[in-house]
């Protein structure tokens, strides 16, 4: 899982991707977003190689939290080819968010 520290990053790793992204946006201050962490990762293998997770904090990269319009966190955006797809806002079951990304690689 990669931990994005710039808008630059950024860029590179989801905006340019090959390959679906899923971005999870999270603070270390965020009770349900520590819930969500073990799930995150968890994704991360399942679809290594089909699939990339990365994770922003919110508090280090402001500027890409506004950008998105994150108003609650845990938020997590679905990327395919640089554009947004999806949204899941707030803590949920693995399930659901793998089927999003499922719906990403298949659609």
């Amino acid at each position: 899982m990669i931990q994005i520290k710039t808008a630059e990053e950024f860029k590179k790793e989801v905006l340019q991707a090959e390959i679906p992204v899923v971005v999870d946006f999270w603070a270390d201050w965020c009770p349900p977003c520590k819930m969500l962490a073990p799930v995150m990762e968890e994704l991360a293998r399942d679809y290594d190689g089909k699939a990339k997770v990365v994770k922003v904090d919110v508090d280090q990269v402001r500027e890409l939290a506004g950008k998105y319009e994150v108003m609650s966190i845990p938020t997590v955006l679905f990327f395919k080819q640089g554009k947004v797809c999806d949204i899941n806002v707030g803590a949920v079951p693995k399930a659901v968010l793998a089927e999003k990304i499922d719906s990403l690689l298949s659609g």
